[in-house]
């Protein structure tokens, strides 16, 4: 018998579980398709129980530290099994939040099974035929491992999905991939004891895209962990129970080399629905359709900035657009933030520096280094940059990259700035207290509002004019 309604949402991610909320305010007719297990990827093997390993990797360090600060401590003793006992029940508290909220959900809007296309508006699930108005494809995304290394490295070779089910810490891993995920597991699992080495398959280390921003990266992460870049011709062998790559013996390889979408097996071939060359789906992004046709797609699946706040957006625009359709909606999306736990970490708020040139934007960079700023000489974190960009002439802030303390604080407030237009005069105008590392943020700003030429404003609207200057100019 087949089964009628109005949206079905294939995967219940975060994008899946924001579609399906958006839809129901339209219509009861919706249909929640899952494969696998519930849960987010943010819950379970993601952003969640990283930030507990990380948590575990910045208390030892803390205790190694405490010299620099006239505090005598011991070295920290780690007990591996008693880390990864909380990392996992921690996490599946987590899970367990997101698993109460779907089977809240009425059980007649929910299936578990594989979907499949079998033509417009037509799946099948495991026999099981639907016939829906419209359909959201939210499927995400699952670890990319180069050919061959499964087959040759067998129980050796782990993703990121793996480390969270550990019950004991290794004493040795090799990382390979230098994006965000592999920078933040290497640099915490280094903390906690565990031998390691992070091969970059570029000559980059994280996200950071300012051509003197990402030096400094390299230089400070490589100040603290084993790092070798340019490693693009791996070939990683087992030897025994070791897995040997780089000249090196480790007990097991863990591939963070990026993530690839989830979109084999759905049948896709029967919509032929439009994709750039590399295979990634053409889709408006303001309406979350894909081809002007009843089928919306958003999250991981989308390869469009892969993360939470991200998905759980994309997921509310097309819910409601595939519950509305025809009748589609552009809507406006967040300003663009991105964070490393890293340490230090690193953010990017509004415009990458890369997207600024591509664009050919005319504009203005200011700078501050975090070595001499006060606050964070005073807490033992004086490393890093940071780099706000502002358009010529308008003196409007574009974006910003840094990397350095407090990035995940300072790349909310310029993310915010830029969403709301700021100008730098006006983000100069708001209170900066002493002492603060936010301090930094002001030395940049000044330094990129003196370099703008702007006109100076008049002395009654600006509160962070010299009055002097001002009368002399």
């Amino acid at each position: 018998m087949t089964l009628h309604c109005d949206v079905a949402i294939i995967g219940a991610g975060t994008a899946g579980m924001a579609a399906y909320r958006a839809a129901r305010v339209h219509t009861d007719k919706v249909l929640l398709i899952e494969a696998a297990h519930y849960g987010t990827t943010c819950a379970r093997v993601g952003c969640m129980p990283s930030k507990l390993l990380i948590a575990a990797a910045e208390a030892a360090q803390a205790v190694r530290e405490a010299h620099r600060f006239g505090v005598q401590a011991e070295a920290p003793r780690i007990d591996g099994r008693a880390v990864m006992q909380r990392v996992r029940s921690e996490r599946d508290r987590f899970v367990g939040f997101v698993l109460e909220t779907i089977h809240g959900w009425p059980e007649s809007t929910r299936l578990f099974g594989r979907a499949r296309f079998t033509g417009l508006g037509a799946l099948d699930v495991e026999g099981q035929p639907i016939k829906a108005r419209t359909v959201v494809i939210a499927t995400g995304s699952q670890p990319f491992v180069p050919s061959g290394w499964r087959e040759r490295l067998g129980a050796k070779l782990l993703v990121n999905d793996d480390v969270f089910d550990w019950v004991d810490l290794p004493k040795s891993l090799a990382v390979v991939g230098a994006g965000v995920i592999g920078l933040e597991l290497a640099l915490a699992l280094h903390k906690l004891g565990v031998r390691v080495r992070l091969f970059a398959r570029g000559n980059r280390v994280g996200p950071l895209t300012d051509p003197e921003l990402q030096p400094l990266a390299q230089k400070l992460f490589a100040e603290d962990l084993p790092l070798t870049l340019n490693a693009d011709k791996l070939d990683p062998v087992l030897d025994g129970d070791e897995v040997v790559i780089g000249g090196e013996r480790f007990e097991a390889l863990l591939c963070t080399a990026g993530r690839q979408a989830n979109l084999d097996n759905l049948g896709l071939e029967a919509l032929n629905l439009p994709r750039d060359a590399e295979g990634h789906p053409l889709i408006d992004r303001h309406t979350s359709q894909w081809g002007g046709m009843p089928v919306f797609i958003a999250g991981d699946v989308t390869n469009d900035r892969p993360l939470l706040h991200e998905a759980s957006d994309a997921g509310r625009i097309a819910g409601d657009n595939a519950a509305r359709w025809p009748d589609v909606h552009a809507r406006p999306r967040r300003a663009p933030l991105a964070i490393v736990f890293s340490e230090p970490q690193i953010a990017i708020a509004g415009a990458s520096h890369a997207e600024l040139v591509a664009t050919r934007r005319e504009f203005d960079t200011g700078r501050v280094s975090f070595a001499d700023q006060g606050r964070s000489r005073v807490m033992g974190v004086n490393r890093g940059g940071l780099h706000v960009y502002a358009e010529r002439g308008t003196g409007k802030l574009l974006g910003a990259e840094m990397i350095g303390p407090s990035a995940e604080h300072l790349g909310h407030l310029l993310a915010w700035s830029v969403q709301r237009g700021d100008t730098v005069q006006q983000m100069l105008d708001c209170p900066f207290y002493h002492p603060v590392v936010e301090e930094g943020l002001r030395t940049a700003l000044r330094q990129l509002h003196s370099d703008l030429h702007l006109p100076a404003p008049p002395i009654e609207d600006c509160m962070d004019c010299d009055t002097e200057a001002e009368v002399g100019g």
